[in-house]
C-alpha cells in the first residue's frame, strides 16, 4: 500500500487543482501538482491538466492505482465538473474511484493538537459548509456530520467548546467569530482544498481497508441545489392555487 499512485482531482472551490500522490497520509508524497480554475475551465482542459500532470512527473497511465475525487461540499458546478472527469478517467483506466469529502482534505492539513477543529468553505448566500474533527489514532476523525450554517448560527449555536476554525470559508464569518471566546481563528489564507491532500487521504482510506466506491458516485452538496430550491418552491406555490 505504501507504493499507491493515485491521480486526484480537486475542484470544490474557485481554484481547484489536480495532482499525482504515492502513498498514504502524512507519509505519503506529493509528485506533481498543477492548479485551475474549475469554474471557467472546460472539462477539456481540465484533463488536459491530468496529462500534464502526468508527464511532469514521468509516469504512465497504467502505473495508477486509483483515481481520487474532491467529492465535495463546495461549488456545485465545480463538483460536477470534477466528479464527471474522475469517473471518466477511472473507467477509461479500469481503475478504482475514490471519494473524499472536500473537508477531510481539509482537515488533513491541519497540524496535529489537543483543541477539536472545524473547517470551513464558503457556502454562498451567507452560509458556510463546517466539518468538525477530533485528532485520534493519528489522524483527524470527523466528530459530526457536515453543516451547511450562517455564520451567526455558527457562533452562537454550533461551537460549544474552544475550537481551532480553519479554511478559506474563514472570511465569511470571521466578524461574527472574533467576538465568540471559544473561537480560535487560524489565519483564512492558510488552507486550502488541494488534490494532492485528497490523492494523500483516498491513500489512507485503501491502507485502512475503505474500498472503492461501489455504487455510483455523487457530489456531496450537503444542501439543496438552486435549481432543487426554485422547483420546491413552484411545488409549495402549485398546491397553495389547488
Amino acid at each position: 500500500m505504501a507504493d499507491l499512485l493515485i491521480l486526484a482531482i480537486e475542484t470544490a472551490t474557485g481554484c481547484g487543482s489536480v495532482a499525482l500522490t504515492r502513498g498514504a497520509g502524512p507519509a505519503g508524497r506529493v509528485l506533481a501538482e498543477m492548479t485551475l480554475q474549475p469554474e471557467v475551465t472546460h472539462a477539456r482542459r481540465l484533463l488536459g491538466s491530468v496529462a500534464a500532470v502526468m508527464a511532469a512527473a514521468g509516469v504512465g497511465w497504467s502505473e495508477l492505482a486509483a483515481v481520487a475525487v474532491s467529492q465535495g461540499p463546495g461549488s456545485f458546478t465545480g463538483l460536477r465538473i470534477g466528479m464527471a472527469a474522475a469517473q471518466g478517467l477511472a473507467m477509461a483506466l479500469a481503475a478504482p474511484l475514490l471519494p473524499v469529502p472536500t473537508l477531510d482534505g481539509l482537515a488533513a492539513q491541519v497540524v496535529p493538537g489537543d483543541l477539536p477543529i472545524c473547517c470551513l468553505l464558503d457556502a454562498r448566500k451567507q452560509q458556510v459548509y463546517a466539518g468538525f474533527y477530533r485528532f485520534r489514532q493519528a489522524q483527524w476523525q470527523r466528530t459530526e456530520p457536515f453543516l451547511a450554517v450562517s455564520p451567526r448560527e455558527l457562533a452562537q449555536q454550533v461551537l460549544a467548546e474552544p475550537t481551532l476554525l480553519v479554511g478559506p470559508g474563514l472570511h465569511v464569518c470571521r466578524a461574527e467569530l472574533a467576538a465568540q471566546p471559544l473561537a480560535r481563528l487560524a489565519e483564512a489564507g492558510l488552507i486550502h482544498p488541494r488534490a494532492a491532500m485528497i490523492g494523500l487521504c483516498a491513500g489512507q482510506m485503501l491502507t485502512d481497508g475503505v474500498g472503492p466506491a461501489t455504487e455510483p458516485v455523487t457530489p456531496l452538496y450537503v444542501r439543496a441545489s438552486e435549481a432543487e430550491l426554485n422547483m420546491r418552491t413552484m411545488r409549495e406555490a402549485g398546491r397553495e392555487t389547488t
